[in-house]
């Protein structure tokens, strides 16, 4: 929530989260006043739970069944997050599938809140092959179009008691630019 905070949104703004069920943001954003929020899920199990979840706020709330790799958004956000997805992507065209689904759906100079395992985060998530980046690489990962405003490096103990490094970064989406065309 501190680098959400951190974009200066409206309470009316867009906001899309593509991290699923297990994620609690949807309950902050509600809890903060947000009125505009999509929750993405590609597990059926995941979406029944965001929807018993947000039952009472119907009117705040829209959960999409959908996988985030291949996605195409019927509108534009203020705001994307994720934490879990992007470093779950293992493959070239996956990831380019994903920054293409991110970049139809994000507003002009909109922002990217993202999470991914750390440079000294775990290889394996779930008994899943997962990719850790740093300061550095997740930037070049994301591609030019985003400028990396703020990051820092955590450290989370799970409920067995395993440590794992997280980064978190907050990114400003540039806005395209406009080639000027001399007038004849």
């Amino acid at each position: 929530m501190e680098l959400i905070r951190a974009c200066q949104l409206r309470l009316d703004d867009p906001v899309i989260d593509v991290s699923g069920a297990a994620c609690p943001l949807m309950d902050a954003l509600l809890a903060a006043g947000f009125t505009d929020i999509t929750v993405m899920d590609r597990s059926s199990a995941g979406v029944s739970k965001l929807l018993a979840r947000s039952a009472d706020y119907s009117d705040r709330v829209k959960i999409l069944n959908e996988n985030v790799v291949g996605f195409h958004a019927q509108r534009r956000y203020a705001l994307w997050h994720d934490v879990g997805v992007f470093h779950s992507l293992l493959y070239p065209e996956e990831r380019q599938q994903y920054l293409e689904t991110l970049e139809e759906a994000l507003q002009p100079e909109g922002h990217l809140v993202i999470g991914t395992f750390g440079p000294e985060g775990p290889e394996e998530y779930e008994g899943q092959r997962v990719c850790r980046y740093s300061r550095a690489t997740l930037p070049l990962a994301l591609g030019s179009h985003f400028e990396l405003a703020e990051h820092s490096l955590q450290v989370h103990r799970t409920a067995s008691g395993e440590l794992r490094q997280y980064l978190h970064c907050r990114f400003r989406r540039h806005a395209p630019r406009v080639l000027e065309h001399p007038h004849s």
